[in-house]
């Protein structure tokens, strides 16, 4: 049915697909499997130009990312958000360690990894004959289909009906390179090379699929306490589901009944948005961890906390010498 298509396809991907991609130049399943957990919900220019290598230099495979421990991962993922994935990471090390599984249904069986990206790792680093669902391709297959709503279940029932198995690897690198360049949000219709099969360039390719209202997000308000005494800060270490592992300082829904205050931060996170007033104390607190000062740089911090701590040497430390001086 979509024989010709799909030879336009593979024409195009040839000319003009991301060939210099570095996970495109390797069939390694674990530097694959990292780069596909790096690039959810994360532009590939943020993964490449400035976690993708590191990360790698410091985890080189999966045995040595299994050994390490969930600090030094949490640390070489700091910046890249969604830290939840870097903790799924690292439990499905641990679980698979020393080699990465070679089918769908194993791979699916570690910690994070969805029915998409096991497809993705089956299929760039083993070729193995199988589809693959992130967003860009989502949108190709509601416009090709005219479909302006369809369930995950659909979803999967249109990329296999769309899917080449002549070329499986070269196929869902192609359709990813065109959601991302051309099927995009505005389309580039006359530039595609799905056009001809396309039932939604007859129509308006804007209404495929139906657009969502956009949902309010909540904002949190908070209070960052930044505790401070004899050149150690007062630090705690998550433990709850959201940030877990990761270090900061104190929060606190009221404001401390002393202290100075340093200035506001806002952190945008995906289902809420903080508003934090931050306050230094200098003072012991018990239900702290003390860090030196010089070491708090090793730990991994989340961006309100960093946004906290550009506060603190801005300010901050000019207030505690003083104090302490006085």
């Amino acid at each position: 049915m979509f024989t010709s298509t799909h030879d336009k396809i593979q024409q195009w991907y040839a000319k003009n697909g991301r060939h210099d991609l570095p996970w495109r130049q390797t069939n390694d399943a674990y530097k694959i499997y990292i780069s596909e957990i790096m690039l959810q919900q994360t532009q590939v220019t943020t993964v490449l130009n400035r976690f993708y290598f590191p990360f790698l230099d410091k985890f080189p495979t999966l045995e040595v990312l299994a050994k390490a421990p969930l600090d030094d991962v949490l640390k070489a993922w700091e910046g890249l958000g969604y830290y939840r994935r870097a903790r799924n990471l690292h439990e499905a090390a641990k679980s698979v360690a020393p080699s990465m599984p070679v089918d769908v249904e194993s791979l699916l069986e570690m910690k994070g990894v969805g029915q998409s990206t096991a497809h993705a790792i089956a299929s760039f680093a083993y070729k193995t004959k199988v589809p693959i669902l992130d967003a860009n391709v989502k949108r190709i297959l509601y416009r090709i289909f005219a479909k302006e709503q369809a369930s995950e279940k659909e979803l999967w029932r249109m990329a296999y009906n769309f899917f080449d198995p002549r070329f499986p690897y070269e196929f869902n690198q192609a359709l990813m390179d065109i959601g991302a360049s051309i099927c995009t949000k505005k389309p580039q219709c006359d530039l595609c090379p799905i056009e001809g099969s396309c039932l939604a360039s007859d129509l308006n390719p804007l209404d495929f699929p139906l657009k969502r209202k956009k949902k309010t997000v909540p904002i949190k308000k908070r209070n960052i306490l930044i505790y401070v005494n004899d050149l150690h800060f007062g630090m705690i270490q998550r433990t709850g589901e959201f940030l877990h592992g990761m270090w900061g300082f104190l929060q606190t829904d009221s404001s401390p009944n002393k202290g100075i205050h340093l200035g506001d931060i806002i952190q945008k996170y995906s289902h809420f948005h903080l508003h934090a007033a931050v306050y230094l104390l200098d003072e012991r607190h018990a239900q702290v961890t003390w860090i030196d000062t010089d070491k708090i740089e090793e730990l991994a911090l989340s961006g309100a906390d960093h946004k906290a701590l550009e506060l603190f040497k801005k300010d901050g430390l000019n207030r505690v010498d003083s104090s302490s001086n006085g």
